[in-house]
């Protein structure tokens, strides 16, 4: 529907974008890796499964391990029950993955996309802890996001702000409980709208879970991605595109339009949400790309993304950076 106060959220939609929930029957790998579209430039189907190329991906555990060889997922879940299977673990150690470095690197962490000669380093449990802050000022100064599996963690530490201030929280962090509450399984937005709404000038109790760390691997504290970083997305000469609707697919690398216009929508959902978050960034982008107003654009985000019930300022800000990129104002 058009942009305007009565604009609400979708009820119907039940499929949560970025927590990469299978709702197609398709895997990447031999069984049902699928092209890019549907049919090939001859107007042909696709080439049957067992024809279809096998992609196999290396990784190791971040804090030290063999290296293992994974194939056969097609979302972040199944991706991280692969790393699991290769090294003995319960899916649920796994943290997070980072893209070709085995450092807690937010720039390099692996979000909707995989570039097909990327190592994967997975960061699994470590030490838990619990802290009392004292929020003395509206905003933590925290950038949250979620592994696509159900931990929320923390991405960016604002330099100055309240948790800067609190050197026992880390860049890498996950947030497990807020004041007693278990949030494991809820999305990086509510999470950061919990923490925003805790009230000022009193106390409150976060019990967080710390990846695992190698003895070489402990450094000074990183504040974490850099809104505006130049990191491309994959280092091979295509991607590996996990959906969260059907089989992953193998695509070209991003066009410049791509990153330039992805990385303006990730921080614009830094900015109004608190949040950063790749995939969802890029299916905005790719959902907004042949829109020819707002309110077509919007509409085209509710069929698509109706649970997120974005703010219409927020969704006129997007189609202004989609625009903005499209004539290389970016």
């Amino acid at each position: 529907m058009p942009l305007g106060p009565w604009r609400k959220k979708n009820k119907s939609t039940k499929e949560h974008l970025v927590e990469n929930e299978e709702v197609g029957s398709g895997h990447a790998g031999a069984g049902s890796l699928a092209n890019k579209s549907s049919v090939n430039g001859a107007g042909l189907p696709p080439p049957p499964a067992n024809l279809r190329p096998k992609l196999v991906f290396h990784t190791q555990l971040a804090h030290g391990s063999p290296t293992g060889r994974i194939e056969g997922f097609s979302n972040v879940k199944e991706l991280y029950g692969k790393i699991a299977e290769a090294f003995n673990i319960s899916p649920p150690e796994i943290m997070f993955c980072t893209l070709n470095t085995h450092k807690i690197d937010m720039d390099k962490l692996l979000g909707g996309q995989i570039g097909l000669e990327d190592f994967i380093f997975a960061h699994i449990r470590g030490i838990k802890k619990e802290v009392e802050v004292h929020k003395s000022e509206d905003a933590l100064g925290l950038t949250i996001t979620d592994n696509g599996a159900g931990y929320a963690f923390i991405k960016r530490i604002k330099d100055g702000s309240v948790v800067d201030g609190v050197k026992v929280i880390n860049v890498g962090d996950h947030v497990q409980c807020i004041n007693g509450h278990n949030i494991v399984g809820t999305r990086h937005y509510e999470v950061a709208r919990m923490l925003k709404e805790l009230p000022k000038d009193k106390m409150f109790t976060l019990k967080l879970v710390e990846p695992m760390k190698a003895f070489e691997m402990l450094e000074p504290r990183s504040k974490g991605a850099k809104p505006a970083s130049d990191n491309k997305i994959g280092t091979g000469r295509g991607t590996l595109r996990l959906r969260s609707k059907g089989p992953a697919t193998v695509e070209e690398e991003p066009t410049e339009f791509e990153e330039k216009a992805v990385k303006k929508v990730d921080d614009l959902l830094e900015s109004y949400m608190g949040i950063r978050d790749t995939e969802l960034a890029a299916t905005m982008v790719e959902v907004g790309r042949d829109k020819k107003n707002p309110d077509e654009f919007a509409m085209a985000l509710d069929e698509t993304l109706g649970d997120f019930a974005f703010p219409d300022e927020f969704v006129f800000d997007v189609w202004g950076a989609i625009g903005d990129a499209k004539q290389g104002r970016v």
